[in-house]
């Protein structure tokens, strides 16, 4: 004849079996890869501001080329690699018609959203980075310092002194944006 286990001893059974049940699962959870995420910090002014994690949004060395052209200059920009970014790419050319905010950056609205697929709620931008802010479906060019903001994507960065340069342009603009092919 079978014995049937203590209430005490079928609890204990279940409790052990719960956690190492738990334990592995969890141990799962963490990042497939190592992390070699880099963050800024923080706002001297809120202490709350999160950091930027560029691990996910920095250029690739063979990323995504774009141009972005207003009046007679050219820039050159690199994607990162993101759903947002191919999604922009999706839409190229595309003539975008932008102004100024706050004299720290350009911005103007896409034809259609880009994806937030894999993105952070915000970001904060860099000078020289080339962003989507999503609320307003707008393509943003930062060459002033802008903190961190909910809504920003970080789409890649513009190549050398670009953000110098349009920073020089007053007033509305017009840019042309395309898909290079080197």
């Amino acid at each position: 004849m079978r014995t049937m286990p203590s209430p005490t001893a079928s609890r204990t059974l279940l409790t052990a079996l719960l956690s190492a049940t738990i334990a592995t699962v969890g141990a799962g959870c963490g990042d497939a890869e190592p992390s070699n995420a880099t963050t800024r910090p923080a706002s001297s002014t809120n202490p709350t501001t999160p950091t930027r994690n560029t691990r996910n949004d920095t250029p690739q060395e063979d990323g995504m080329k774009i141009q972005i052209t207003i009046g007679e200059q050219r820039f050159d920009a690199t994607l990162t690699e993101s759903a947002a970014a191919r999604d922009l790419l999706a839409q190229l050319p595309v003539t975008v018609d932008m102004v100024d905010h706050g004299q720290v950056e350009k911005t103007g609205r896409l034809p259609s959203p880009l994806s937030l697929d894999g993105q952070p709620e915000g970001a904060d931008p860099e000078v020289g980075d080339l962003g989507y802010y999503a609320p307003g479906n707008d393509l943003v060019v930062y060459y002033g310092d802008q903190s961190y903001f909910p809504g920003i994507i970080i789409l890649g960065q513009l190549d050398g002194d670009a953000a110098q340069r349009i920073s020089e342009f007053d007033g509305p603009i017009s840019a042309r944006v395309e898909a290079r092919d080197d």
